[in-house]
């Protein structure tokens, strides 16, 4: 939320101040599921640093949490705030497309 305008969905690209709330599915320390983790964890920390909450669900331990999330392909990120209604599914491996899914950046570009 910009603290000047109140406005929740502030983004000027250069300078969004948005906060971004992720829940990442994943199963255990499979392949996809450590990768997923590490580029989300990259992303936070390069382009929202302290604008960001994540919740990691591993569906070996927390299988509900996924039927009721509708998840049926680990990993599986669903962005929950702002409200911009995206999930990406597979590992997250071109960080780029993940930002361009959230409306951040083009491909290539930087937000």
């Amino acid at each position: 939320m910009n603290p000047e305008t109140g406005n929740p969905e502030k983004d000027d690209r250069a300078g969004d101040t948005r906060f971004y709330r992720f829940r990442l599915f994943v199963a255990g320390d499979e392949p996809n599921s450590l990768q997923a983790r590490a580029v989300l964890a990259r992303l936070c920390e390069e382009h929202f640093k302290e604008r960001c909450e994540v919740q990691i669900v591993d569906v070996f331990e927390d299988y509900r949490a996924a039927l009721d999330h509708r998840v049926i392909v680990v990993p599986t990120l669903i962005v929950e705030a702002p409200p911009i209604a995206v999930t990406i599914m597979g590992s997250l491996g071109d960080g780029e497309e993940v930002l361009a899914a959230l409306g951040l950046a083009g491909k290539g570009g930087r937000p």
